[in-house]
């Protein structure tokens, strides 16, 4: 049975270009950390523009025969694909945990949610068919044609490294494009162990590719002549910088920043639900995710019941390594990450906010290696305040008071993210509101995070996403093709 062996061995990351395993040639590496336990898994070396240059070169020779065979043909190795990710499920997200620190159940669940984009490509022949219509004008009948365009890259991040690959590589190949993927340089195990997938399910040499590096790598990407389009996610700032630097050069582009997300819990919620939702939100991940929801607005007259509930739920997950089944919540990332999500919590109290749950305060009871700091939650806090306002991306909590339901919406909406929100509420009026006026682009009422489905896209605005076609769902076709249409008479004679 094909595995995922060579990437769960390996202790260099290496690129995956025209079919072959190829060393990373340019200068700087990044060492790769098992976060839980301080120790080192490998090392991704980086790519140097030539690098870039044999994974482009290979993508673009490779369009032309795949871009040519009928769709059908063209998803057959997305079906096997599929069925490699699921039975090699378990392996593949050991080498995520270890590599990212997330709990096994996290790295199931992300890697589940990956599997459902490439069913969802598995569509294709039905998602690429665009319009007909007879008779437009007299005697001319016109049709619009979806086409693929050529090589697309994406520059994926190190908190979701086996899901955000299948957010774009499934669909720019079933629509007939190459593809070069980019993946962090914290977490490339676990794409090198799709890419070996990848390699098994049938897809032809350079269809798809895989190079590793540091920003030179993607800057290369973004400028090279022969891409056509890049996606991205990570923080706003990079965002920003990917998005006007494909746009540029004349690209495609998608970029997914970062985000602020906000829960009101309206006085009418069923307070346990929506503490144990607000719980689940905030800390899953260890809050590392664009959807985690790390500020609760709550109304005043439900707020100190809706506290205790929340402190005494997070004060009880269990914290540690990520691979003991036991553990609910895992370390951070880095030891810098870690040294800034603390310098925030610092930050929080200096400005008044009042510490419910100080994670600090568990420090004796987590290993003493690793990068760990337990949940933390602020109260009483003031939106104007840092922890409030900047996205902190770790287990913080702050939970601010509002006078009623107007208050609380006018608080969601003055954030500068756009990505998710949430309402716990038992009145139709307040949810239907939330749906027309919460200003982000994933809602979600008595849901705890915001998350679409596969067949749906991915939503963001203000400073969470620079572009206008996200990822999943029909915004990706429209992403990889453009429409031709053809316009067509045939006079009588």
């Amino acid at each position: 049975m094909t595995d995922i062996s060579f990437a769960r061995s390996a202790e260099q990351a290496k690129n995956y270009v025209a079919g072959e395993w190829r060393d990373p040639a340019g200068e700087g590496e990044q060492d790769v950390v098992n976060s839980a336990t301080g120790e080192p898994v490998g090392v991704t070396p980086f790519s140097d523009e030539t690098g870039v240059n044999e994974a482009v070169a290979a993508a673009d020779e490779a369009f032309e025969d795949w871009s040519a065979l009928p769709v059908e043909e063209r998803i057959q190795p997305l079906f096997e694909l599929k069925n490699l990710l699921e039975a090699n499920q378990d392996d593949l997200a050991e080498t995520l945990a270890r590599e990212h620190g997330k709990t096994l159940a996290e790295a199931k669940g992300e890697l589940r949610r990956g599997i459902e984009n490439v069913e969802v490509a598995c569509g294709m022949p039905s998602m690429m068919q665009a319009g007909h219509l007879p008779n437009a004008a007299p005697d001319i009948d016109e049709t619009a044609v979806r086409q693929p365009l050529g090589v697309f890259t994406a520059v994926t991040p190190f908190n979701f490294p086996g899901m955000i690959p299948l957010w774009f590589l499934p669909y720019a190949v079933a629509t007939g494009n190459a593809f070069v993927l980019k993946p962090s340089e914290r977490t490339p195990f676990t794409a090198m162990g799709i890419l070996e997938l990848v390699d098994a399910a049938g897809f032809p040499d350079g269809v798809v590719n895989l190079v590793h590096g540091g920003p030179d790598t993607v800057n290369a990407l973004l400028a090279h002549d022969d891409v056509v389009g890049a996606s991205f996610v990570g923080s706003t700032p990079v965002a920003e910088h990917v998005y006007e630097t494909a746009a540029k050069h004349g690209k495609r582009v998608q970029a997914q920043g970062g985000a602020k997300n906000h829960i009101v819990v309206s006085d009418s919620a069923n307070l346990e639900f929506a503490a144990e939702q607000t719980v689940s939100s905030a800390f899953a991940n260890s809050g590392q995710r664009c959807l985690a929801n790390p500020v609760a607005v709550v109304h005043d007259a439900v707020y100190d019941e809706f506290a205790d509930r929340v402190v005494e739920r997070a004060a009880a997950l269990e914290v540690g390594d990520g691979l003991d089944e036991a553990t609910e919540m895992g370390p951070l990332v880095t030891a810098d990450h870690e040294r800034t999500v603390r310098e925030y919590v610092e930050t929080g109290v200096e400005e008044g906010a009042t510490l419910l749950l100080d994670g600090r305060e568990r420090d004796s009871d987590l290993p003493d290696e690793g990068f760990y700091l337990a949940p933390t939650v602020f109260g009483d806090t003031d939106p104007e305040m840092t922890v409030a306002r900047e996205e902190i991306f770790g287990p913080v909590l702050a939970l601010i008071r509002a006078e009623d339901f107007d208050d609380a919406l006018s608080i969601l909406n003055r954030s500068e993210y756009g990505n998710a929100a949430s309402l716990f509420t038992e009145r139709g009026r307040e949810a239907k509101r939330f749906r027309h006026e919460a200003e982000a682009g994933n809602l979600g009422v008595n849901i705890g995070t915001a998350a679409p489905m596969a067949f749906f896209h991915f939503g963001g605005r203000k400073d969470s996403f620079f572009g206008d076609l996200h990822a999943q769902g029909e915004d990706m076709i429209r992403f990889y093709t453009d429409e031709t249409v053809y316009i067509e008479r045939w006079p009588e004679e």
